[in-house]
């Protein structure tokens, strides 16, 4: 079995108009709602083997967060997950070694929507996600798959959605 972590960046600043899309830090609101998923994180033993994360400002800030619930867990940036695509997010996670069994990822919308979708079951719960997406929201997914590369369209079980308004 393995299971993948989404964690939609937390909610970023537009404060400054000049920055880069990029380079735009999180928001107060985006800093609190990362603290409360550590939080979650950490009150359900959610630890990640591997932890992928986009190079944007905003998914750095939205790891720094979290990274007391991360124990022990490897970290990669990756500049390649910044906007990337579902396809791009998918054929990331079918790279990811067979020896590790759960994998975090630190990315943007429409890409992780998008991926959550194609790879769960239909559920009441995917509904919820197809709807929206909110920032700092950690969709949890458990797949029979041996492999990584077995990926694919509903292949998986949506088995956790946690957005920041549920744990206030």
């Amino acid at each position: 079995m393995k299971r993948i972590y989404l964690l939609r960046h937390a909610k970023s600043s537009w404060d400054d108009a000049s920055l880069p899309d990029h380079d735009r830090p999180l928001a107060p609101r985006g800093r609190r709602a990362a603290e409360a998923i550590a939080q979650h994180m950490q009150d359900n033993d959610i630890e990640p083997e591997l932890v992928l994360c986009s190079t944007a400002r905003r998914a750095r800030e939205t790891l720094e967060g979290i990274e007391p619930a991360l124990g022990g867990s490897a970290i990669e940036f990756e500049d390649d997950l910044y906007a990337a695509s579902a396809r791009a997010l998918l054929a990331r996670l079918r790279d990811v070694p067979d020896t590790i069994g759960s994998v975090l990822l630190i990315a943007h919308n429409p890409g992780m929507q998008d991926l959550a979708l194609e790879l769960a079951r239909p559920s009441p719960t995917v509904d919820e996600l197809a709807e929206k997406y909110p920032t700092a929201a950690l969709a949890t997914l458990e797949t029979s798959a041996s492999t990584w590369r077995e990926l694919g369209p509903y292949g998986a079980e949506l088995v956790g959605l946690v957005r920041p308004r549920d744990l206030t």
